[in-house]
């Protein structure tokens, strides 16, 4: 059985995303750093086997940076616009609209700031999430928040639609209202995201050959010089 590799990414705009990041280097670096990220997550989707890879994409690529490198390896993914007048309504109907484009196929999502996937993890993933005691899974983020979220059934995304999100209990309430509808969660491995400098700069050690870790490379200079 296959699964879709869900990632529910931003286009990396100056200062739209990554905004709380770039309060501390700047809105170019910032998404420069999210453009790295975005990139390094699709070559860990594309290269993890038996999956499907599909992106729920907002903003504008064509403003983003990095825009062509991303035109280029998006052409390999199933890509459609978010909707939703909420991050949380966004995640849910994402995971809705991938369930619709692939019926009977069970959904692990990611989102973009994770540059340290490797295909070997979301294979774990997938494989724990197609347990037969297992309806869902959910990888904790170090803030508090979540990193992943896997579902046999991507209806069961409906959950998401009442908790709140970017707090530092989302993964408490997410994992609640999971159990909630009678679900049967795994949790994952803990991860860190990347919101301030100090997350960017624990990442990169952790992921060395990264496009994010050269990105955080750069930034090096240009921060000594701020």
């Amino acid at each position: 059985m296959t699964a879709c590799l869900l990632v529910v990414a931003k286009a990396p705009v100056a200062g739209l995303a990554k905004t709380r990041l770039g309060r501390a280097i700047g809105d170019r670096w910032a998404a420069r750093l999210a453009a790295a990220a975005l990139l390094d997550t699709l070559d860990a989707v594309l290269a993890t086997p038996d999956t499907i890879p599909v992106v729920a994409l907002t903003g504008r690529l064509a403003a983003a940076e990095r825009s062509g490198e991303l035109a280029d390896v998006l052409a390999s993914c199933t890509v459609f616009p978010q909707r939703g007048n909420d991050f949380a309504e966004r995640l849910g109907n994402a995971h809705l609209d991938t369930g619709s484009m692939f019926p009977g196929e069970p959904v692990f999502q990611v989102g973009m700031d994770t540059p340290q996937l490797r295909p070997a993890l979301l294979t774990g993933a997938v494989v724990r999430l197609l347990a037969e005691d297992t309806d869902a899974v959910l990888g904790p983020a170090a803030d508090g928040g979540w990193w992943g979220l896997g579902l046999r059934v991507p209806a069961d995304a409906e959950a998401l639609r009442a908790v709140p999100m970017s707090r530092s209990d989302t993964g408490t309430r997410t994992l609640f209202a999971l159990r909630g509808r009678g679900l049967r969660v795994c949790r994952l491995l803990t991860l860190s995201d990347v919101d301030t400098l100090a997350d960017a700069l624990r990442v990169a050690s952790v992921a060395p050959g990264t496009r994010f870790a050269r990105a955080v490379e750069d930034l090096r200079p240009a921060e000594a010089v701020r």
